[in-house]
């Protein structure tokens, strides 16, 4: 007979502070805005997230992601060289300009990409990894799908303005958290102040980068239907925070917007790590296994983000589905923890895995287990 076994844990011994009162996100000079904290995903405020917009320059994070996947997976290299077709040579809009015919390395088209926002050398870094950018553009909308990405779609690698050419603010925010967690080695570029190529310096056009030595990202966006666009990032003392605001009125109110959300996320929340990924959280008995029983925990790092002073009175429960019964893979889902407010209220979920495969005891282990378990 199957049964639930629920197992409690206190998880925090932090002195006790009360809650800070929160009040509403601030008033901002945009069409649309959320911030979210990255490492437990939580909005922190948010206003027309969901509503379709033009994403402008916005759309090379996405264009960014296709390169470091091809990256990632070794069909593409930093150092090959790209040759510059006429069609990446004249790229309207902001350039990094680089000459057609001649062969530039990918680091470098990469930082034309990021830093200047050139348009130039994002086609070529689409023509290189896709074959064409219309092609490109296909592998950029399934990246989307796969991301969970719903309210986009893609017609180009640069943001130019198109009719299926569209974005949220909720999903800016989900793609820069996923640049951030998959490619951290890459995401270096983005707090880049300058680059040079061909004798022409241009710089950065995030100017938060220089106002606020928190920020490390992440990327602009402007067109005249778009407006002005910006997706932010900063890191204050581990807590890592991202904003989007798109369709602000001019490049102070986009950055002003940042500002203030970003503040407004420090100033009133709090982010703590609950487990880490590999940590035991239970050894619970595995039946007709090698070993009675079998350290359990989660597969990646638990987080949850509560209102300054709260963290205190956070309490988690793991739950394991018994009985247990092995062989039993490493990603094979034998509980759950879940941590709760002080009220009760449900603010985070993860399953528990095996830490380790769990392999099937001997012939004597498997009759008396089964014994055991015929007896429950």
């Amino acid at each position: 007979m199957h049964r639930l076994a629920l197992l409690f844990v206190l998880l925090l011994a932090l002195p006790s502070h009360a809650a800070v009162p929160i009040p509403k996100p601030p008033e901002l000079a945009a069409r649309s805005y959320i911030l979210i904290d990255h490492h437990s995903g939580r909005v922190l405020g948010e206003q027309k997230a969901d509503e379709r917009m033009d994403p402008a320059s916005l759309t090379k994070l996405m264009s960014a992601y296709a390169v470091f996947k091809a990256l990632r997976e070794g069909r593409l290299q930093l150092t090959d060289m790209v040759t510059i077709s006429e069609r990446a040579w004249r790229a309207e809009g902001s350039r990094t300009f680089v000459q057609v015919g001649t062969q530039v390395p990918v680091d470098v088209l990469i930082q034309g990409m990021i830093v200047q926002s050139g348009n130039d050398a994002t086609i070529a870094l689409a023509e290189r990894v896709g074959g064409t950018e219309a092609a490109f553009a296909q592998l950029m909308n399934e990246y989307a799908r796969r991301l969970g990405l719903r309210g986009t779609h893609f017609e180009n690698s640069t943001g130019l303005t198109g009719p299926n050419h569209y974005t949220t603010a909720r999903d800016v925010a989900g793609l820069s958290r996923a640049i951030l967690a998959e490619f951290p080695d890459y995401y270096r570029w983005y707090s880049q102040r300058e680059f040079t190529w061909n004798k022409i310096t241009q710089q950065n056009r995030n100017g938060l980068l220089s106002r606020d030595p928190t920020v490390d990202g992440i990327k602009t966006g402007h067109t005249e239907s778009a407006g002005y666009c910006l997706a932010t990032s900063a890191d204050r003392n581990g807590m890592r925070l991202i904003s989007v605001v798109m369709g602000a009125p001019n490049w102070k109110s986009r950055e002003d917007a940042s500002a203030a959300l970003l503040n407004y996320g420090y100033t009133f929340y709090e982010t703590v790590k609950i487990k880490a990924r590999g940590e035991t959280v239970l050894k619970p008995r595995v039946y007709k296994s090698l070993d009675e029983i079998a350290a359990i925990g989660t597969a990646q790092d638990v987080y949850v983000t509560v209102g300054r002073g709260e963290s205190a009175n956070l309490r988690s429960s793991a739950r394991v589905f018994e009985p247990l019964v092995a062989p039993l893979a490493s990603d094979k889902a034998v509980g759950e923890l879940t941590v709760a407010a002080a009220g009760g209220e449900i603010v985070a979920r993860a399953t528990l895995v095996p830490l380790a495969p769990v392999a099937a005891g001997g012939w004597w282990t498997q009759a008396t287990d089964s014994v055991a378990l015929w007896l429950q």
